[in-house]
């Protein structure tokens, strides 16, 4: 196993690594929309799903990937009423489009409306 971290996408709040490289996969924690520069959370879902994608860069750069290699997404909405405000964001970053699931949830870490969990192929 390959752990994978990274400044620029926010740091663990817990007893977990940011991401995972095991068998020629990246598994990455859910990425919440903090801005690790300033720990700041952006407000509104467009911002905060902007955000969330930007997280999940820095964590594909960090194993040398990109958003092409992300075969599978699980996202998370505070209120499915966001579920087209967040796709239009999502859409512009997972261009090759992966298999997703997109799911309403009672909560997310820190009061976020959205978060994203990616699975990548390394090569």
């Amino acid at each position: 196993m390959n752990v994978i971290s990274t400044d620029k996408a926010p740091a663990a709040i817990g007893p977990y690594s940011q991401g995972i490289i095991v068998n020629g996969m990246l598994f990455a924690s859910g990425q919440i929309p903090v801005d690790p520069a300033t720990g700041i959370i952006p407000e509104g879902i467009t911002a905060q799903a902007e955000q969330s994608c930007k997280n999940c860069g820095a964590l594909l750069a960090a194993a040398g990937l990109d958003f092409t290699k992300v075969i599978k997404t699980t996202c998370f909405l505070a209120d499915i009423a966001d579920f087209a405000a967040f796709n239009e964001v999502y859409a512009k970053y997972f261009i090759s489009k992966p298999a997703r699931s997109c799911v309403a949830v009672k909560d997310i870490p820190k009061g976020c409306l959205c978060e994203i969990e990616i699975l990548a192929k390394v090569d």
